[in-house]
């Protein structure tokens, strides 16, 4: 039987999952998830303490030094992985709604998140056992050398708010197909499928004690997961500040760590590139989500001889983006996540405009009809943006473009490099010469040519510089939650007789 959100809501999840089942916070406490749409009440959760991030850490341990999960074969974890694939298909439409109220993102949009998140599970269910390590050539007919892996033990998973079960599925997934226990940290603000998810690893065989929730602000359930010597992994999706923190409180007990901390994501556009498809790419690159996409192209960077007809038809276009909740027929973009964050955004483009940039359109907070219910923020447009602007270092996470422009193929390589991140990058031109020399030149972890945000779970995701540590997604993805380990046999044992080989 389906187990719906709606049941795990009003059912059971006044509590956390931890040892396979529901519990309440130790202290009773819950918060409210609102719809950042429009206001409504989505759901009561537990509030977690340090302590409930103990018990679950106590739980995870057990379970991976003492449960059967890692002693399975690969296949037969890839399995599990597949039937989870398959579960999630069967419960779209529920985890695709519940994403949908939480973040107040279009349903449309949360049911090609929930096809990506199947598509995950899948790619690591597939990929199972094919990685048996390796045979090393020693030189010696007489010893035998093997590299092998093994799970790295106990993971503290922290996913974001903007894609809440996307985020944490890219680390779910790898982390049980190789073997390992964990606790899942979801955002306050955005729980729903996480806690669903923990239903749908049970119904696939995934055992009690492997994966375990805590709900809760971050400031009380966060820095167990992250000090905690029983915790072997601390694996992040969010801000460059957390990410700081948890790297300092993993320090202690030289914990692995694999972090994305976000971007600030160039787009390139030559004078050559196909017109249509290049205005196109700048629209979705940066408003998508309304922003909140941690690779979004907020930077347009773009080509002297094209610039103002160019900015001025994304202008045009962007003006007329409909704003609506996640059910509205007819919205192309939905709200930001808090009334915080909407005020954050605007404060971001008041600084921008007070250091010069010109405002181009968008830049206020509705205050008329539905949209006046909800943290909406209309797409805006910043020209005659400046090197050392704080719109071109900062990550505003909300539908803000800044306009750069360039004369040389030199110096639009050079724009697009000048930040301390290094997550994603796109070029657009019809040379795919000039293509290839600019992608090979930008220093970030994803480029796009001609595109912007596809991606596939096969291929490595994450950042160069303070974009983060570590990879996920593709054969990388994988090895962050392994340890290597060198096997050496020596078939013909006998005396080296290094010290002489004198008897006692």
């Amino acid at each position: 039987m389906t187990t719906t959100i709606h049941n795990v809501l009003q059912d059971t999840l006044k509590g956390l999952y931890i040892d396979g089942g529901w519990r309440q916070a130790s202290d009773g406490g819950t918060s409210t998830v609102r719809c950042p749409a429009d206001g409504r009440e989505v759901a009561i959760v537990a509030s977690a303490t340090a302590a409930d991030s103990e018990r679950a850490i106590a739980s995870a341990r057990a379970a991976f030094d003492d449960g059967p999960w890692r002693r399975l074969t690969d296949i037969e974890r890839g399995a599990v992985l597949l039937r989870v694939a398959d579960l999630l298909e069967r419960d779209k439409a529920i985890y695709a709604k519940a994403e949908a109220l939480d973040t107040g993102k279009r349903l449309v949009e949360a049911e090609y998140d929930i096809d990506d998140i199947a598509a995950c599970f899948r790619y690591y269910g597939k990929i199972a056992g094919l990685d048996a390590g390796r045979v090393i050539d020693t030189g010696k007919p007489n010893a035998i050398s093997r590299v092998v892996y093994e799970p790295i033990g106990v993971c503290a998973l922290i996913a974001p708010w903007n894609y809440p079960l996307l985020q944490a599925a890219w680390k779910v997934a790898p982390a049980l197909v190789t073997g390992n226990s964990f606790v899942l940290k979801p955002s306050e603000l955005t729980p729903s499928t996480s806690i669903q998810l923990m239903e749908t690893l049970a119904e696939a065989g995934v055992p009690a004690g492997v994966a375990n929730l805590v709900t809760g602000p971050g400031s009380k359930v966060g820095p167990p997961l992250s000090s905690d010597p029983r915790v072997d992994l601390v694996s992040l999706t969010g801000s460059l500040a957390t990410g700081q923190t948890i790297m300092a409180a993993a320090a202690e007990t030289v914990k692995n760590i694999a972090f994305e901390l976000g971007g600030k994501n160039p787009n390139v556009v030559f004078a050559d590139a196909d017109w249509d498809a290049a205005v196109d790419n700048a629209l979705t690159a940066v408003f998508l989500h309304s922003g909140q996409v941690c690779s979004a192209g907020a930077r347009l960077v773009v080509e002297e001889t094209i610039a103002e007809r160019f900015v001025a038809e994304v202008v045009e276009r962007a003006k007329r983006i409909r704003m609506g909740g996640p059910f509205d027929p007819n919205a192309e973009t939905g709200p930001l996540i808090s009334a915080k964050h909407r005020d954050q955004v605007h404060a971001y483009v008041q600084a921008g405009i007070a250091e010069g940039a010109e405002l181009l359109c968008g830049g206020y907070i509705p205050e008329d009809g539905v949209l006046a219910d909800g943290f909406f923020y209309p797409p805006t447009v910043l020209g005659n943006c400046r090197s050392g602007m704080s719109v071109l270092l900062e990550e505003s996470f909300g539908p803000v473009l800044t306009v750069e422009t360039f004369g040389t193929e030199a110096e639009a390589v050079a724009i697009a490099n000048d930040t301390e991140y290094g997550l994603a990058g796109a070029v657009g031109t019809s040379d795919a010469s000039k293509a290839q020399r600019v992608a090979n030149a930008l220093r970030h972890g994803t480029v796009w040519i001609n595109d912007f945000h596809p991606y596939v779970p096969q291929a490595e995701w994450g950042g160069f510089g303070k974009s983060g540590i570590g990879r996920e997604l593709g054969q990388a993805g994988l090895n962050e939650y392994r340890e290597a380990k060198h096997i050496w046999q020596n078939l013909t044992p006998a005396p080296t007789e290094w010290f002489g080989g004198n008897p006692l």
